[in-house]
Formats: structure tokens, C-alpha cells, sequence
């Protein structure tokens, strides 16, 4: 039955791919050419939050195509990119951020974009306090200097280049639009940006349609798409046989066997890059036997780190040293790491007097291999111990509804979830994930320590003066996280990514992790 129904769906995304013209250089009776559509076949939901002060999941690859902010951040080049700002001048030891910003551009509706749009859109972020808007919290005031000048005053030191080029809540919307239709109209399915792209239609659950913006203030060129589609495809195979068949540009996660295996077609191209994504499992520290730390510990020794980053990840990760990922500030390389210890582990579970076990529910992703292949030899491994592990595919929304239930006893055991970072600082990992919260977002281990929140709200409040006592802070943070363990920390990840040999310009920013900048991308004749 999975065989049939995988093969009814890959026929019916081709006859539809087809039927838009997908990849198609034909011309209308040799004279009219086909627009020229660029396929991203992306494994979930697309968009989770369309209103851009409330972003923080999956939207990422949709919104940074149709908004932009001031600056976009190279972090292996280590170097900005400017987008509506030009220049920026930084005074006061960090505390004043003056932008000059970019002149004739438009937003999709025709308005104008200038300083006060910046001041709306930050500030009406700030004000919402949804999704990663938290990045802006040492902002005091935005002040307008004149149509094309912005200036930032904060409450203390900070790094606001790099909140200003964030992946998340960071872009610039229309405010005319955003005044007369508020936040219902983005949550309808609407955007106004200044990006290259608009949307044009949205279907839930299958695609995300962008049409190019013809006053985009870059311009175009012939080699430009004209269309870009995000085709929601969970199954991997599927995923996988329509980029062999041509109907797809490029493609989402892909087993790395897969990876390995499409290297030998010399239509496709696979590209290997280093990333800030890593896995992890967050434990409900408020349902026993989970809210005891010593069975947390247990189950952070009980994982079989090795095989999971060579059978499953195909040596393209390393064992996760804490929630910092490397190659990013404030890894710290001395950390204390779990090892793979059953003897351990049944040690912690006799003193914490769960030596005869008890049963779990873990959640992944419907669709992704990696999660549901380190689940099952995780699954393999708590058997020796007495514990049964569930283990149960769902879509990332249902799971995360599931996360978030008032009642622990409703929850999942272990989320198994994937973090990538709003800008590139370990406050985006450490805040999001541990802190403690009045309303919950990701913080969905239920986890709370005084002194870790100190030690992490300090940090970020010097990083912009003092990186290096900031460093030392966030370590001390790590410290009292691996100790508690309200999560396992599987692997640091490298991206791999299969694409047509033709599909060209594509350029793989951990920082804005999963981001195909269509703009930037073309299809070589």
C-alpha cells in the first residue's frame, strides 16, 4: 500500500509540475517563451507564521525571498551583504547605530520605502513580542534622522549588525499595508516586502507560489526565473525521483545513502557545506520519569552517538558538544560530553529507582529519515535497559501543538527537532530553547534554572563591548545545561544538498538555513 500510494503521488506532482511549466525551455508555437520557473522541493509545511514580526520556523525560506532586511550576513565569508541599507556607522562604545538606507526602492504594493518604514516594522515587531522578536530587546528607541537615515539607540552594547541581518523578524514590511490590514491579513496569506519576489498564491499543505517583482530595485536579467514554486513533498523518495526525472530544481533534506548514491548521475550535483543546524531531543522535564535528572542522564548515556553520525548521518556530522554548534562563537570545545555508557546509564536509573523501567513517547518528523533512523537505535539501545520507547512520525505543526499542551501527561516524552540559529550568536540557541518563559514557544523540554537565565541574559547584554567575558558567561551556562540535561545533544550537522548540474548560483548560508535566494539562481541553457 506505501508503494502505491508514493507512486500515485509522484504522478500526480508531475502531471502538475508539468502543467506549469516547470524546467520547460520550449516556446509558444517558436515564438513566445515559457516564463522561467524555478521547483524547491522542501519536505514540510512551508510556512508556519506568515506575519514577519512572528516568524521562527520553517517560513524562513519562503519570507527571504519576499522581504529583506538592512544587511544579510555571510558568517563562512564573514562578511555583510547590503540590502536596504547602504552603510552604517556604529558610536557611543555600540550603543548608537546609525544606517544610511537605500534609495528608489518599492514595496510589492508600489509605496515607497524609507526610514519610517524601518521604525514601523521594527517597532511594530518589538511591540507584538512573537517568535524570535526577542532579538531586538536591547533596542530602546528607532529614531528617523531624515527619509533615508535610521538611527538605533540601545539599552546597552550590542551586536546590532547581526540582529539586523537575522533570518527571522528582521524584515522590512509595508506599514500602509500592514496599518489598513493588520495582522489578520498576514495570517490569511498575504506579504507585502521589498524582495524580489511576491507571493502569489499560497495552498496549505502543497506549495508556496513567488512571481518576480518587476521594480525590484536590483533589476533583472534574461537569466532571471520569473516563477519560483515551493513544493511541499514529505516522502523522501519522492523527493528524490523527481529531481532524477528533471521536474525540480533542488531538493530539502535527502538521506545522506540517497546523497552518496545521486553523486554517480552526472545530471545532478550534490554540494556539501558546513552548517549551524544540529539535532537534538528535548525531554519533558515535567512528566516523570523525565522531570528526574539522573533519568535524563540515562538517557543522554544510553545514546549511540557513534553509530548515528556513521550509519545514519554518513560521517557528514560530529557528535554535538552542548547546544552550541561548531564553528559558531561561544562553542565551548571543553564541555563535558555523554558518551555512549549503558553501564552508566543503568547505574543513574537504579539510583533515581527506575531500574525496571518504564515507557516513552518520542515524535520526528514525518518524512525525515535521519530523525526516524537515530530514533529507532536510540529505540534499539533504552531496550537494554527496560525502557520502551515509541516512536512515532507526525507533521512538525501536530507535533509541536503536542509539545505545547497544557497538560504534561499530554505531551511527548522526547521532541526530536532540529534548531538552526535566528542570527548568528549562541543567545539564539541557549535563549530560545532553555530560557525560561511565560508563555511557551520552544522552550519545550519545560526546563527552568535561575541561574542559567542570569548567566545568559548577562552574556548577551556585554557580547557588544566584551565578547570575550560573554564567552566565559555562555560557557558557564553550557556547564549547568549538560549537567541538568533537559536535552540530548545528537549531532552537529553538515548540509548536503542534491541539485540539478544546471540549477546555478545556488549558494548553501548556514545562517539562513534551508534558504534557496532564487534571485541569485538561474538555469544554465
Amino acid at each position: 500500500m506505501r508503494k502505491i500510494s508514493v507512486f500515485v503521488l509522484v504522478c500526480t506532482l508531475l502531471i502538475a509540475l508539468i502543467a506549469v511549466g516547470c524546467g520547460q525551455k520550449q516556446q509558444d508555437s517558436g515564438t513566445v517563451a515559457q516564463p522561467k520557473i524555478a521547483v524547491y522541493a522542501y519536505g514540510s509545511e512551508p510556512v508556519i507564521y506568515w506575519d514577519p514580526s512572528d516568524t521562527f520556523s520553517n517560513e524562513i525560506i519562503v519570507m527571504n525571498n519576499i522581504y529583506e532586511q538592512l544587511l544579510r550576513y555571510d558568517p563562512i565569508k564573514d562578511e555583510y551583504i547590503y540590502l536596504l541599507a547602504t552603510d552604517f556607522d556604529v558610536k557611543e562604545n555600540a550603543t548608537v547605530w546609525t544606517f544610511k538606507l537605500r534609495e528608489g526602492v518599492k514595496f510589492h504594493c508600489g509605496e515607497e520605502f524609507d526610514a519610517n518604514a524601518v521604525k514601523y516594522s521594527i517597532e511594530r515587531t518589538i511591540e507584538r513580542g512573537q517568535g524570535a522578536s526577542f532579538i531586538w530587546e536591547p533596542v530602546d528607541e528607532v529614531n528617523v534622522i531624515d527619509k533615508y537615515t535610521v538611527e538605533f539607540k540601545l539599552k546597552y552594547p550590542a551586536a546590532l549588525d547581526m540582529i539586523a541581518s537575522a533570518g527571522y523578524t528582521a524584515h522590512i514590511f509595508c506599514p500602509k499595508c500592514t496599518e489598513e490590514k493588520r495582522h489578520d491579513w498576514f495570517v490569511q496569506g498575504n506579504a507585502c516586502g521589498t524582495g524580489p519576489y511576491m507571493l502569489e498564491s499560497w495552498e496549505r499543505g502543497n506549495e508556496v507560489v513567488l512571481a518576480k517583482f518587476n521594480d525590484y530595485w536590483g533589476g533583472w536579467s534574461e537569466k532571471n526565473f520569473d516563477k519560483a514554486i515551493i513544493k511541499m513533498i514529505p516522502e523522501t523518495g519522492t523527493r528524490r525521483q523527481m529531481l532524477e526525472a528533471g521536474h525540480v530544481d533542488i531538493v530539502h533534506t535527502l538521506p545522506f545513502e540517497d546523497l552518496r548514491a545521486l553523486k554517480n548521475n552526472p545530471k545532478i550535483e550534490v554540494i556539501t557545506t558546513p552548517s549551524f543546524q544540529n539535532m537534538l531531543g528535548l525531554l519533558n522535564t515535567e512528566k516523570p520519569p523525565l522531570d528526574n535528572k539522573l533519568v535524563r542522564q540515562a538517557i543522554s548515556y544510553a545514546v549511540p552517538y557513534k553509530d548515528i553520525v556513521q550509519h545514519v548521518m554518513s560521517g557528514f556530522a560530529e557528535q554535538s558538544r552542548g547546544p552550541i554548534p561548531r564553528n559558531l562563537w561561544g562553542h565551548k570545545e571543553d564541555l563535558f560530553q555523554y558518551e555512549h555508557n549503558l553501564e552508566k546509564a543503568k547505574e543513574l536509573l537504579k539510583k533515581a529507582g527506575y531500574e525496571n523501567g518504564f515507557k516513552l513517547l518520542l515524535t520526528y518528523t514525518s518524512g525525515d529519515e535521519n530523525e526516524r533512523k537515530s530514533a529507532e537505535l536510540l529505540k534499539a539501545e533504552l531496550k537494554k535497559l527496560n525502557i520502551d520507547l515509541e516512536i512515532r512520525g507526525m507533521p512538525w505543526d501536530a507535533q509541536w501543538e503536542m509539545a505545547k499542551a497544557t497538560n504534561p501527561k499530554d505531551r511527548q516524552d522526547i521532541l526530536l527537532f532540529y534548531w538552526w540559529p535566528d542570527y548568528a550568536d549562541p543567545f539564539s540557541y541557549l535563549n530560545s530553547l532553555f530560557h525560561s518563559e511565560d508563555e511557551i514557544v520552544f522552550n519545550l523540554s519545560y526546563w527552568k534554572n535561575e541561574e542559567f537565565d542570569r548567566l545568559i541574559d548577562e552574556a548577551n547584554r556585554i557580547s557588544g563591548a566584551d565578547r570575550e567575558e560573554a564567552i566565559r558567561l555562555y560557557g558557564k551556562a553550557q556547564e549547568i545545561l549538560v549537567e541538568e540535561a533537559p536535552a540530548v545533544f545528537f549531532f552537529d550537522q553538515m548540509f548536503g544538498r542534491a541539485k540539478l548540474q544546471n540549477f546555478k548560483g545556488y549558494y548553501d548560508n548556514p545562517l539562513y538555513t534551508n534558504v534557496v535566494f532564487f534571485y541569485e539562481t538561474y538555469r544554465e541553457e
